[in-house]
């Protein structure tokens, strides 16, 4: 129903998110990755799986649509649901699940809240046939490509080493930074500095 949801966020916890699109806030649940990496004020665009059941709708959200197709797929496994599926790809991202799977990596995928040594097991055998090891490793090329060329933005990845060469922890400076540069695309790293240190005090 919903492909993705791009507006502001507007408020975030531990396991969801309020996404703010044209005056409607929905709520969105979301694994630890995407409620760290994100912070309120900031435009993202979530891609969304939408979840019926007979007592509740639920938006479950992901930044990339990888990570979504890997949902989906964890759905498809017996036994497991969205908050399984969730907990899996909060203690790892889509290309660690396709290494872990392919790798019999039980205990990896166990460390997911709510998955025992069994579900894990069975994780490994039910979507082991639907990956394909020559995928996984162009798709983690493919993203470790395209976060080195994020990360590239030197005024962006300066501004952030400053913040904590000031004392700010990394997750702290990354979201100020993130913050501000969505509104200064093309500012250098001084005006990133500034702009993000007003966010912080």
């Amino acid at each position: 129903m919903y492909a993705y949801i791009r507006g502001t966020i507007a408020a975030v916890s531990e396991d969801s998110v309020v996404i703010d699109n044209q005056g409607i806030g929905y709520r969105v649940f979301v694994p630890s990755s995407v409620s760290e990496a994100v912070s309120v004020g900031c435009v993202e665009t979530l891609y969304t799986h939408f979840a019926v059941r007979e007592d509740a709708m639920q938006l479950y959200g992901f930044l990339s649509e990888d990570d979504l197709n890997m949902f989906r797929l964890l759905l498809g496994v017996s036994g497991i649901g969205p908050k399984g599926a969730l907990g899996i790809l909060t203690v790892m991202n889509a290309d660690d699940l396709r290494f872990a799977v392919l790798s019999d990596d039980a205990a990896g995928i166990a460390k997911a809240p709510g998955v025992g040594k069994k579900t894990a097991q069975k994780v490994i055998i039910e979507l082991k046939d639907k990956l394909d090891l020559q995928d996984a490793f162009e798709l983690k090329a493919a993203h470790t490509a395209a976060k080195a060329k994020t990360e590239g933005n030197s005024a962006d990845s300066e501004a952030v080493l400053a913040l904590t060469a000031l004392g700010y922890s990394n997750s702290e400076a990354y979201k100020a930074v993130r913050k501000v540069s969505g509104d200064l695309p093309d500012a250098d790293t001084e005006t990133l500095i500034k702009a993000a240190l007003k966010e912080l005090f």
